[in-house]
C-alpha cells in the first residue's frame, strides 16, 4: 500500500456534482487543500492506475471516543477445483471459495469488523468487486488497509473474537496456523485474538458444504 494517507474507492453519489462539495470547506486541512489542486477527475484516474491503493473519496474522522466495538460478516459460495482460502492459510479441501478476491471469508469479515468500528465505509465499497485490480487478490491487501486506517484513527485493537461457520473440513488441524497470521497481519498480540470454527449441523447451504461464513467482533481501543 502507497505510504500517502489511505485513499477509498468513490461510488457514483461521492462523485455526483452535490457531493463534490465535501472538497472545499470553509476552513479546510492542508491534505483537503492539497487534494483541490487537482480536479477529482485526476483523482480518481491516479488512483485507478495504482497498483494496490483504493481510489479516492472524502471520508472524515471518527470521534475521538475511548474505544469502539465493530461486528464484521462475510458469506461466500463453495464451488469444487477451487481453493480454500482461510485466514491467508490455503485449507486442502475438494471446494473452495468462489469470489472476485482469494474469497477469505475470514480476512473479509475481520476487515469488515474494523471499518465497521471505525464508522467508515465497508469492504465492498472500498474494494467493489467491479474493479478488476482486485481479481484475485490477497485479501491480506485488504488487511493491511484496515489496520492502517485503524492506526491513522488513533486506535488500537484491544481484542478479537471471531467464529468460522462451516461443515467441512475440519478446521481444528489448522487453526493455531490461521490464528497467528491473523496475528501477525494484525501487529497483536495471541492474547487478544480468538478464533473459534462450528458446523452447522447439516442445515442449509452451510451445512450442506455449498457455503462458508464468518462473524468477527473488534474492540478498539484509543491509543
Amino acid at each position: 500500500m502507497a505510504a500517502a494517507s489511505s485513499l477509498f474507492l468513490a461510488s457514483p453519489v461521492a462523485t455526483a456534482p452535490s457531493a463534490r462539495a465535501r472538497f472545499t470547506p470553509t476552513a479546510p486541512s492542508p491534505a483537503r487543500q492539497s487534494m483541490r489542486l487537482r480536479q477529482p477527475s485526476t483523482l480518481v484516474a491516479a488512483a485507478v492506475q495504482a497498483e494496490h491503493q483504493p481510489a479516492v473519496a472524502a471520508v472524515p474522522k471518527p470521534p475521538a471516543l475511548p474505544f469502539r466495538v465493530g461486528h464484521g460478516f462475510d458469506l461466500h459460495r463453495l464451488e469444487p477445483d477451487l481453493p480454500l482460502i482461510i485466514g491467508g492459510i490455503n485449507i486442502p479441501h475438494d471446494r473452495g471459495c468462489d469470489a472476485h478476491s482469494d474469497g477469505d471469508v475470514l480476512l473479509h469479515c475481520v476487515v469488515d469488523a474494523i471499518l465497521g468500528a471505525l464508522g467508515l465505509p465497508d469492504i465492498g465499497q472500498i474494494f467493489p468487486d467491479s474493479d478488476p485490480r482486485w481479481k484475485g487478490a490477497d485479501s491480506s491487501v485488504f488487511m493491511r488497509e484496515a489496520v492502517k486506517l485503524m492506526h491513522e484513527a488513533g486506535y488500537e485493537l484491544g481484542n478479537l473474537d471471531a467464529t468460522l461457520i462451516l461443515q467441512k473440513p475440519k478446521i481444528s488441524p489448522f487453526k493455531e496456523t490461521i490464528r497467528s497470521n491473523l496475528c501477525d497481519l494484525l501487529g497483536a498480540d495471541p492474547s487478544v485474538v480468538n478464533l473459534k470454527a462450528k458446523t452447522h449441523e447439516k442445515v442449509d447451504s452451510l451445512g450442506e458444504n455449498r457455503s462458508i461464513a464468518a462473524h468477527t467482533v473488534v474492540l478498539l481501543m484509543r491509543k
